[in-house]
């Protein structure tokens, strides 16, 4: 089982240095941002969590509320959004359906929401597919207004 915690300064600099392989570098923090980023991880209005093994370990961390929005994306409605990162050496393996399930119980128990949202890069089709195991279905896809990158919106009912 994992546990959650306000994500505290020592493990926001941990996910700091957290590096992913192409084309998931995109989630990379760069690091003339870091004071910025850090500042972001460690303001409460912005939900950050950490996510915790059994023996403690940092192994991800995600997010609740306006920070996991991506502009040009359609918010109306009413939902919680969802923000999840992963450490870069567990990814691709299979485990990305169980963390979201343990996500999304820890959110329904402290935020009690009608419906859950998440947006994710249209590229990562390993992430597509977990969140749509978890029961999400596609609402939306659009080009972020700021590089147009394309991303995909996705609902579930609580």
């Amino acid at each position: 089982m994992l546990s959650f915690q306000p994500l505290g300064r020592q493990a926001a600099l941990e996910i700091l240095q957290w590096k992913y392989e192409p084309p998931y570098d995109l989630y990379d923090h760069r690091p003339e941002k870091a004071e910025d980023d850090l500042h972001c991880l460690l303001d409460p209005k912005n939900g950050f969590f950490s996510i915790h093994d059994p023996d403690g370990r940092v192994i991800g961390f995600c997010s609740f509320g306006p920070d996991a929005r991506v502009s040009g994306g359609n918010y109306e409605g009413d939902a919680l959004d969802i923000g999840l990162g992963i450490r870069p050496d567990l990814t691709g393996r299979g485990g990305g359906t169980r963390m979201i399930g343990e996500v999304l119980d820890f959110a329904a128990e402290r935020f009690r929401p009608a419906q859950f949202r998440v947006t994710i890069a249209g590229f990562n089709a390993r992430a597509r597919k977990a969140w749509t195991k978890a029961g999400f279905a596609e609402i939306q896809e659009f080009d972020r207004k700021t590089d147009g990158r394309k991303f995909v919106i996705l609902m579930k009912k609580v």
